[in-house]
């Protein structure tokens, strides 16, 4: 069980083999890397699943690799979009390894042995998240990270200080890990070290992720959204190809934008980031790297709140009507994400004044 979906094994993957399963995508949300929050979003789950499953079927008719089998019906068959007549969470796909690297504490601080990852070693997930910007919107992580001095323009290829809700000429390209305890942005030369990459490995992960992103753009413009940024996870199959695995273009992997607003998690994120619960998890997280604790929220003594009943039936609709546009289908009732979002905007300005 994840944070916001189960996974079903139905075939375990061997060191050679794939595996299958199955992803049951949840109404259950995580911000902040917290895991499951304390309310449900009706009609989430089978809106992310139905987006996911557009994605990766648009995404190889482009020619790139994905562990995506197809989508299952009420009726247990495993079938394409197209072939859907009713919303499902259910995704099949295909299994690999995951390997987790080995924590231990040196000098006080958490560290972590990557050593498992080779250049040899087939079938299994790549530690890392892999994320493009397109633009960098208030609440980016590029601007704290500029500010605490964690990255420098010259990293980020851009000759000035960016300001909130610039668009960029050109994609910038991060990442980050995946398996540690809290995520942390790392340079691709570590990147390429700690998951046993070669160059030329490099180089094919930048082009999956510019196709990735492109598609994503198209789909997202189809809704009337702005493509602002994402995230990709990959893995290696038996034969050591790369495929694009876990979920895409959705309003959990993406932050999309209407007018400026957010059409993403990132509405729940700007509500909470306003309350004590928030800044103590911020804390948490800082304390635990000082201090070499290998799980921050053990340091965390308040619970998160739950959402305001208004604006929780909001983000349910928004994921809905995302579906039915990002998708071209209305599988959903559920009003036109435009009206929806000027409600959103409301609300939240009315708890940011």
């Amino acid at each position: 069980m994840g944070s916001v979906k189960d996974l079903e094994v139905i075939k375990e993957p061997t060191t050679d083999v794939m595996g299958i399963g199955r992803f049951h995508f949840s109404n259950r949300y995580s911000v902040f890397d917290w895991g499951e929050m304390p309310d449900h979003i009706d009609g989430k789950g089978a809106s992310l699943c139905l987006i996911g499953a557009y994605c990766f079927e648009r995404l190889e008719e482009k020619g790139v690799g994905t562990h995506y089998r197809g989508l299952v019906d009420s009726k247990k068959r495993v079938i394409r979009f197209d072939e859907l007549d009713e919303p499902t969470n259910i995704m099949e796909i295909n299994l690999v390894n995951v390997y987790k690297p080995r924590a231990y504490v040196k000098d006080g601080k958490l560290k972590y042995d990557y050593t498992i990852y080779t250049p040899r070693l087939r079938n299994y997930l790549l530690p890392l998240e892999i994320i493009y910007r397109n633009g960098l919107p208030e609440g980016s992580s590029i601007f704290k990270r500029l500010e605490q001095g964690l990255i420098t323009l010259e990293d980020l290829g851009l000759d000035h200080m960016p300001k909130p809700g610039e668009r960029l000429a050109k994609p910038i390209f991060d990442v980050s890990t995946k398996l540690e305890e809290g995520d942390r942005y790392i340079t691709w030369d570590e990147a390429k070290r700690i998951a046993g990459l070669t160059d030329e490995e490099v180089e094919e992960i930048k082009a999956i992720l510019l196709k990735v992103n492109e598609t994503i753009t198209e789909i997202a413009e189809g809704a009337g959204l702005v493509n602002e940024d994402g995230k990709i996870e990959l893995a290696f199959d038996s034969d050591r190809r790369l495929m694009v695995v876990d979920v895409v273009g959705t309003l959990d992997e993406c932050r999309f934008t209407y007018r400026g607003l957010h059409v993403s998690k990132e509405v729940a994120r700007i509500y909470y980031r306003r309350t004590d619960w928030a800044k103590e998890v911020e804390w948490a997280k800082r304390e635990a790297r000082e201090r070499g604790v290998e799980s921050w929220k053990t340091l965390v003594k308040t619970a998160p709140p739950k959402l305001e009943p208004k604006l929780k039936t909001l983000i349910s609709q928004m994921y809905m009507a995302a579906a039915n546009e990002m998708t071209g289908r209305k599988f959903f009732d559920t009003p036109k994400l435009t009206d929806v979002l000027d409600e959103l905007q409301s609300i939240l300005q009315q708890h940011n004044p």
